[in-house]
């Protein structure tokens, strides 16, 4: 019996071993139907054991942001340029002054290749006004809108 080229992602090593395998799959370029299965297959393997692993349910937009950014030595001036923002902006996003807005979740999660849930979630923002009191924050709420007829 023929073995399996893929199996159900059970440990890190083989988490990485996969990722590493479709980026390499990605690179090529050429995308016959074999290879496209392949990817199809390699994606739904990664993304499982990623929705069960995960620690992005845990942390803020912001952490996971700067980690992406640090995994791919990405420095700030390189945010500037993907989003199409000022510096100022990707700065006060990154020390958490300013929430990231649609268009800038939508472009991030098309960078990075994931799933725009990640950033689009409750965080805290780090008010200016109270920054000289300790622990000062403020958390990205949802505003509710009452309408009346």
């Amino acid at each position: 019996m023929k073995s399996l080229k893929y199996k159900i992602i059970k440990s890190k090593d083989q988490y990485i071993e996969y990722c590493n395998a479709l980026e390499s799959l990605l690179e090529k370029g050429i995308v016959n139907n074999e290879i496209r299965d392949e990817i199809e297959l390699l994606t739904f393997l990664i993304e499982k054991w990623d929705s069960e692993n995960s620690y992005f349910r845990e942390a803020d937009p912001i952490e996971i942001l700067v980690s992406l950014m640090k995994d791919r030595n990405m420095k700030a001036k390189d945010l500037v340029r993907i989003l199409g923002v000022s510096k100022g902006l990707v700065s006060d996003i990154l020390n958490s002054k300013k929430g990231l807005s649609k268009e800038i979740i939508r472009l991030l999660s098309n960078e990075f290749k994931l799933s725009q849930e990640i950033f689009n979630r409750p965080y805290k923002l780090k008010n200016p006004i109270n920054s000289h009191l300790r622990g000062a924050s403020v958390m990205n709420t949802t505003k509710k809108i009452e309408l009346t007829f």
